[in-house]
């Protein structure tokens, strides 16, 4: 049989022709890209490759920003059995020589000026990086005489004759599903990082293994693309949906998304949880400062809309008649225009993973109407290993096994897993592929959790991220940070306690509610600095912090709180590019304002 991402851009084109397979936003405005003009997109670039001198199963990588062509890359490689390896935009010199160095890479696509500046700082020292091609128009270095632009890499394969396109074929003919599709890097909150090795096996699994799971989803759908497609839930979902047929719209900057959601209106979109945890912190910030009749009707909606939707659809009951005429009527009041105001008013299926979101939000989406579908999945394993089934889901677990997928728990608690989209294992790195798997070949995934009575996956923590007090007492920090997550105060938190008596917590406020707060309230504060050291403020965030903490035990609680004046970033270290707090970067950044938190 043969892989399905070898043969998909002609299928899907046969298909559907001149149907949109992509847009994408272009000075302001948004553009189609028909199955048609994709696949001659892909022709062209793949008899570049081969021009250029791409060999089978050799690595480029592709470090850029979200763009169509990305996809346009990806799938030329995969005609020439080559291997793209995804570099996240945001990677420094250092993270990026590292990968080029680690898969040997010969070309390297760069998306604008400031990553060409990386990749040909990285290409001097590094004498087998012999090629760049920048996807936009860059300032080349006076000394570059081998840099091109896509536009001239796309002419080269247009031009190129007709023995190269014959060579393309052949390539494709000889595809084989150990072939390897991507070399996807961990971001490594701890020690370097590894590349897991995806053949085409474990996508051609798992396009179809999702396909049965999200039998409701269709051709009539459209989603958005905006989480990195350097990571794996974005770049297997994006292909999934143009294995089902599903428009895509490209989202070049992330932090233009809530207009592009607006713009497009998806019926469908991954995300990760702090999405929806702004989405929940905006709606709670309105709805408190209602009063009267406005109040009232908003909370029978939700009353109306969690009874409806999570006691009655989540099981698959009928909902009673008069119970189904009066969420009609606050499907039209309420629950639409929020929803509008959102870009979201079309959509069906909203899938998240990557970090825990609060039951909490969870229950007061989906009481909105709006379906959220959390799952959870690994690099190692082609993203999804659970999610939210259409019936009988339970809010606080990440859902079932999707199916031919196992999970099982072993004695310590870590979640294991073994089915036909787990890796085959980190390139160049057969040391760490022995350690990652048990000598019955089960995966270890670092995370743990154990599966409840219906046998939906509840997660505790990541097993590295566990942390002992003094007194002896384990701590899950992501438990906690999850729960401030949703304060509308609160941007970034960092949970603090390994080997301390007590747990504290560095907090990055959101700076704009904070002002915000300080005007209502006559704090003179201006600057961030004066902002996280204003005593009324850092009162008022100590309540917000005990009201969050309601029901954890004593030894589970912050008992201490420094507000920080700026954000964790990737650049700086203290992030990795999936957003998730590097713990060991963070606590020695920080070591002198959290030694000051422990003096008595």
């Amino acid at each position: 049989m043969p892989n399905t991402l070898t043969t998909l851009i002609d299928k899907q084109t046969f298909k559907y022709g001149d149907k949109t397979a992509l847009s994408y936003c272009d000075e302001g405005e948004w553009k189609s890209l028909s199955w048609n003009r994709f696949k001659e997109y892909v022709g062209n670039a793949a008899c570049a490759l081969a021009a250029m001198g791409i060999k089978e199963t050799e690595n480029i990588a592709v470090f850029s920003g979200n763009r169509p062509e990305m996809l346009v890359v990806d799938f030329a490689a995969f005609h020439n059995r080559a291997v793209p390896v995804s570099i996240y935009s945001t990677s420094s010199p250092e993270q990026v020589k590292y990968i080029i160095d680690d898969a040997s890479v010969a070309l390297i696509f760069a998306g604008d000026q400031t990553q060409y500046r990386i990749a040909r700082s990285v290409q001097k020292a590094t004498p087998g990086l012999r090629q760049i091609v920048t996807f936009e128009n860059v300032t080349p270095d006076p000394d570059d005489s081998s840099t091109i632009t896509y536009s001239d890499f796309m002419k080269t394969g247009a031009n190129a004759p007709e023995a190269t396109a014959r060579e393309v074929e052949e390539r494709r003919s000889r595809a084989v599903e150990t072939d390897t599709v991507t070399i996807i890097y961990t971001s490594g909150t701890t020690g370097e990082p590894k590349g897991a090795v995806l053949p085409h096996s474990c996508f051609n699994e798992a396009l179809d293994i999702h396909r049965e799971r999200l039998s409701t989803l269709s051709d009539t759908d459209s989603s958005i693309c905006f989480l990195p497609l350097s990571h794996i839930f974005e770049r297997a979902w994006t292909f999934f949906c143009l294995y089902m047929g599903i428009k895509v719209s490209i989202n070049y900057n992330p932090h233009d998304i809530q207009a592009a959601v607006k713009q497009c209106k998806p019926t469908c979109m991954c995300s990760v949880p702090r999405f929806w945890e702004k989405v929940y912190a905006v709606v709670e910030d309105k709805m408190g400062k209602m009063s009267g009749l406005r109040k009232w009707i908003i909370n029978r909606a939700l009353k109306v809309g969690r009874r409806r939707n999570i006691d009655f659809v989540r099981l698959g009951k009928k909902v009673p008649f008069l119970l189904a005429l009066e969420y009609r009527f606050f499907e039209h009041q309420v629950f639409t225009p929020m929803k509008r105001v959102i870009g979201i008013e079309n959509g069906r299926f909203f899938p998240i993973a990557g970090a825990p979101l609060s039951p909490k939000i969870v229950e007061f989406l989906h009481s909105c109407g709006i379906n959220i579908i959390v799952g959870y999945g690994l690099s190692e394993t082609t993203a999804t290993v659970t999610c939210y089934p259409s019936v009988g889901y339970e809010i606080g677990t990440v859902g079932t096994v999707l199916p031919r997928i196992q999970v099982k728990i072993a004695d310590n608690g870590e979640i294991l897993v073994k089915g036909p989209t787990v890796m085959s294992g980190y390139y160049n790195k057969p040391e760490a592929t022995a350690e990652a798997f048990t000598e019955d070949g089960w995966f270890r995934t670092g995370d743990a959790g154990y599966i409840n009575h219906s046998g939906a996956l509840v997660l505790t923590e990541r097993i590295k991220d566990l942390f002992k007090t003094s007194n002896g007492k384990y701590i899950a920090p992501q438990a906690l940070e999850s729960r401030l997550g949703e304060d509308k105060y609160i941007e970034q938190v960092a949970v603090i306690g390994d080997g301390r008596k007590f747990v504290s917590a560095l907090i990055v406020p959101d700076f704009n509610a904070l002002r915000e707060y300080a005007a209502e309230n006559g704090i003179a504060a201006e600057t961030e600095e004066a902002l996280a050291a204003d005593k009324l403020i850092n009162d008022m965030l100590a309540e917000r912090i005990a009201k969050a903490e309601h029901g954890l035990a004593g030894y589970e609680r912050i008992k201490r709180f420094t507000i920080l004046p700026a954000p964790f970033t990737m650049e700086a270290g203290e992030l990795t590019n999936t957003l998730k707090v590097k713990r060991r970067a963070v606590a020695e950044r920080y070591a002198d304002i959290i030694d000051a938190m422990y003096k008595d």
